[in-house]
């Protein structure tokens, strides 16, 4: 497996290692305590529940949707009641955080969340890009700069993506829109104190499952994912995400 010539020491890095050769149910994942080049994509513990008390996760339930608030009581957000979300208290690395993975009925993976993250990227190559749908979030809006939601592709028919990341994702982004006809590397982090945040997945057709498109290219079942009743109960809850209180 090579790595891309666009990829330099960053997050985008740990998104390789996590991603393998092939798609993903998470974005890349960076250790709140270390530089983004240095990070590992696990989370480790570092106290048991039973040395360290933790508060613990909120959930509330109303119809066909409940309300998670994370465990430092900073964030919520929507989602199905038949879904779950696991909070591992403890098992974050020194520094805190939130994180929260949600999983479906099924125990699919759809999304992660993670919070006071080391970011950084440095982009050397670029490619075809897509912005399937994109959604600003003023919720999140921090000194001025304002989120969004996105769920975009990397490369086509023509020109692959990058080689060691997935070419689908949607999540959250404070990054700037990309213009003209090419784009750099997926970067879904966004501005949330004290550094940074994420929530979202790549697009893994084994986990976003689109019945009738497994003959279909990847970037084709990614576009058609779309239309499923999953893609649309992940696209209200990430963009559901809003201070608790």
């Amino acid at each position: 497996m090579r790595r891309s010539a666009g990829l330099v020491p960053a997050v985008i890095l740990v998104g390789a290692a996590v991603a393998g050769c092939g798609p993903q149910a998470g974005p890349p994942a960076a250790s709140p305590t270390t530089t983004a080049a240095s990070a590992s994509p696990t989370p480790s513990a570092t106290s048991s529940p039973t040395e360290t008390a933790s508060p613990a996760p909120a959930t509330t339930t109303r119809g066909s949707l409940k309300t998670f608030t994370t465990a430092d009581g900073q964030l919520a957000f929507d989602l199905p009641a038949t879904w779950s979300v696991r909070d591992p208290a403890g098992e974050l690395p020194e520094g805190g955080g939130a994180f929260a993975e949600v999983t479906n009925e099924a125990g699919r993976p759809m999304a992660t969340l993670r919070t006071n993250m080391a970011t950084g990227s440095t982009c050397l190559e670029k490619y075809p890009y897509e912005v399937l749908e994109s959604q600003e979030l003023p919720a999140l809006a921090q000194d001025g700069e304002t989120p969004r939601f996105i769920y975009e592709t990397r490369g086509n028919t023509a020109t692959p993506g990058p080689a060691d990341t997935p070419a689908a994702a949607y999540g959250i982004v404070s990054v700037p829109a990309p213009t003209g006809d090419l784009a750099c590397p997926m970067f879904h982090f966004f501005t949330w104190p004290p550094t940074a945040a994420m929530f979202g997945a790549f697009y893994n057709p084994e986990n976003n499952r689109t019945p009738g498109t497994e003959s279909l290219p990847y970037l084709e079942q990614a576009r058609r994912y779309m239309d499923t009743t999953e893609y649309q109960n992940i696209r209200r809850m990430i963009t559901s995400l809003r201070p608790a209180g």
